[in-house]
């Protein structure tokens, strides 16, 4: 299961109508790719129920739940000025895994593997789109836009890795710690359940994850400045800012 942050702009944090026309196609599709992703592992491990239910599709309808992807996340950002939510879960059925360990390890990391490619590829077109403005001047004020959004989707992803792997239930990371745990241990951990949800949100609240989410900072920051040359002015002072 993926449950997905909107991470804090670096260094902007004013949501302004362009920028929210930036960042939610990036957004919703950086989710969609991850629930794939969920799906298609599941798929390769033998288990047939995501693509049954016709959730190995792009169609965004499919992937939108009314709670977690419209209610709360626009709640919490009305009342605490922050974002939490995700796509509807893939169903998958573990029991169907022709190695249950192994194939429960893989679905539950196929999805943050799936944005850390997205982070890496968004780099490289951010990359060749400034190559096609330096060489077609014509071509600068849609390629600002589209640089921008490559942009946006390097730290977005970077921080849906990030946030879906803490070890918290129902998060994806959770499906991995558990392996790490004597079987009791495990069982009570997995029943956080709801709680898990209440337990994330006070910790983005109060930000006991800055720590956490650190690494995502450093690794944005890195693949800013190996395309740095690139990069438009007119991306950095219209869009990325």
């Amino acid at each position: 299961m993926g449950v997905d942050r909107l991470s804090r702009p670096p260094p902007r944090t004013d949501l302004d109508f362009r920028l929210i026309l930036l960042i939610a196609p990036v957004m919703l599709f950086s989710v969609i790719a991850h629930e794939i992703a969920h799906g298609y592992a599941a798929l390769r491990q033998g288990d047939t129920t995501a693509r049954d239910m016709g959730r190995l599709t792009w169609n965004p309808i499919k992937h939108i739940d009314l709670w977690l992807t419209i209610i709360l996340p626009v709640i919490l950002f009305q009342t605490m000025h922050m974002a939490i939510g995700g796509a509807k879960p893939v169903p998958v059925d573990p029991r169907n895994y022709r190695n249950y360990r192994r194939g429960d390890i893989i679905v539950s990391l196929a999805g943050v593997a799936t944005n850390l490619v997205i982070a890496i590829a968004c780099t490289i077109l951010a990359a060749l789109i400034g190559l096609a403005a330096h060489a077609a001047e014509g071509l600068v004020p849609v390629a600002a836009i589209a640089q921008a959004m490559m942009l946006w989707a390097i730290y977005l992803n970077l921080g849906l890795v990030a946030f879906n792997l803490i070890p918290v239930p129902p998060l994806d990371g959770s499906h991995v710690v558990k392996y790490l745990l004597p079987p009791a241990w495990a069982a009570q951990y997995q029943r956080i359940g709801f709680a898990g949800i209440v337990l994330l949100i006070l910790m983005v609240k109060f930000n006991f994850l800055d720590w956490w989410f650190k690494p995502v900072e450093l690794a944005a920051q890195g693949l800013f400045h190996f395309i740095s040359r690139l990069v438009l002015p007119e991306t950095t002072q219209d869009w990325f800012r």
